[in-house]
Formats: C-alpha cells, structure tokens, sequence
C-alpha cells in the first residue's frame, strides 16, 4: 500500500490552509498514493491552545465539512484520513476522524477518547471524549486502526484495534514545544513521542503511521508564547523500523511503500498475541491498584 503524510502548517486562515491542502493531496495522488493522512484538525489553527467560547463556532459547518472532504477523495479517488471538528449536539462536541472510501462515501469515524488538558491544550474545554469505541475501519486499502494523537500514550487503544483485526495504527496528531523548554527537555519530549508509537507497532506488529503538523501558532490571549509544532511525522513498520520520516520545521509530502503481508511473518516468530495471559489482566480495569 502506498500511503501519504500531509504534515504542513497553519496558513493564517482556514480557507488558505485548506487551498494549501488539496495542492498536496493533489501531488500525493500523482505519486500513486492510494492511502491519505491529514494531521488532527488540520483545516483550522490548533485552537485548543487557549480557551475562547467563540472557537465553538468552527464546529458549526461539521456537516458540510464532512460533503467537502467526501468531494475531495472521490474527485482524488483515494481512501482519506480526516480529522474534523464535531458539533454532535449543543454542548457535546468532538474531535473526529472522519475516514472516506475512493468513492466519497464515508466508511466510517472515530471519536478521540483520550482527551488532554494541559498548558497550552486545553482539549477538556472543547471535546468531550469519545464514545464509538475502538474499532477498526474497513477500507479498500485495508483495515485502519485510526487514534488521535493523546492516544499514543496509551497501549491499550492500539491492542484492541490490533485484537479486532487492525491491519495499521494511525495517528493524526497536534503536538509540539514551548518556548520555555530547553533544548535538552524538547530532545526528552520528542524522543518519548516517537517511542512509545514504535512500541505500539512492535507490541502489535502493525505498521504505523504517525502525522504531525509545523510551523509556529500563537496564543490569541497571549497567555503563552505559543507553540512550535515539531513536525517529525514518521512512517514505521511492524519491528519499529523507520520506513519513512519527515523533518521538523517544513511542510512536506511523506511518500511511503507499506508491506501488508510482514506483520503475518512477524507474529509468526514473535507471537506476543498468542502468549498474552488474559487471565491475568483483570486488574488493567482498575484505576489504581492499591
């Protein structure tokens, strides 16, 4: 399977930053990508750095959103990766990934479920967590285990799309460093973020793909400097091996072949599924073990 990476930056406006968009998806088709992967809500500015009321309103057009995007791999005929703001109800909104088919219909969505709130995301104000569960979405390109950057952190999402039949991880993502971190905490931050997303691809023996966007954004309440978004989308395969892998300051089209069939060879010889003791783990549902 050949999969597309859109890592890129916010162009000062959605309708710039979407025209910006569909210029890379359009190169990525003509590279024979049949897969495409935009970062996490990429058609406006990572609004969640501050919390403003009025950021509720980018949600309002979720429905025609969805028609756009839906035009956009039927006009491309690729299997699109989206993540979109949702207007689920007044007061109930979230950060989904909507997945289209070749033909523009919709084959399905995920809901983020692990929701921040931290300095700088305040993720918790706007999205409430998600509530579709962990499940792989059927495609023509194959199954895709679709999470949404916080997720990373976490091993258990990716297990249970690997258990339902996953053929890929995918992570659109929104992360990055503060002016105030020295240069030794940023290596610290970014290096933890690639690693533990190579643990869930080995720990499943799943390829992976992991997108990021770049460029500086502001805080709007000057409360921060802002945040540089550190890029670094990267493409890894079913033992963690780097496949592929963008920069940290650019915009760029990662282009990458995937072997589907080398995550059969490799549970072969490491079975980790097969040696899982389910009998053991109920106490993974606990909060804490005290």
């Amino acid at each position: 399977m050949r999969v597309a990476l859109i890592q890129q930056k916010f162009h000062k406006t959605q309708e710039k930053t979407i025209k910006k968009t569909i210029s890379m998806i359009k190169k990525a088709k003509k590279k024979g990508a049949d897969l495409v992967v935009l970062q996490e809500l990429h058609q406006n500015r990572y609004f969640c750095i501050n919390e403003d009321v009025n950021n509720f309103k980018l949600s309002y057009n979720y429905q025609d959103n969805v028609k756009f995007w839906a035009g956009v791999a039927k006009e491309f005929q690729i299997v699109l990766v989206t993540t979109l703001f949702e207007k689920r109800a007044i007061g109930i909104y979230h950060n989904t990934s909507v997945v289209f088919e070749k033909d523009g219909t919709v084959a399905g969505k995920y809901r983020k479920m692990h929701i921040p709130h931290d300095n700088g995301f305040y993720e918790k104000f706007y999205f409430t967590g998600g509530d579709l569960g962990f499940h792989p979405i059927k495609t023509s390109v194959g199954n895709l285990g679709i999470l949404i950057c916080w997720d990373q952190w976490f091993s258990e999402p990716a297990r249970l799309m690997a258990l339902k039949g996953a053929d890929i991880l995918i992570y659109p993502t929104a992360i990055g460093w503060f002016k105030e971190d020295d240069k030794a905490e940023k290596k610290r931050q970014l290096d933890a973020w690639i690693t533990v997303q190579r643990g869930n691809a080995i720990a499943n023996a799943l390829p992976l793909v992991s997108v990021n966007r770049v460029g500086f954004e502001k805080d709007s309440t000057k409360c921060l400097n802002g945040i540089k978004f550190w890029g670094n989308s990267f493409v890894c395969g079913v033992q963690g091996e780097f496949l592929a892998k963008a920069k940290s300051n650019k915009e760029e089209i990662i282009i990458c072949d995937i072997d589907m069939k080398k995550t059969q060879a490799t549970r072969e010889i490491w079975p980790f599924l097969r040696d899982r003791r389910i009998d053991e783990y109920g106490d993974l549902l606990k909060r804490f073990i005290d």
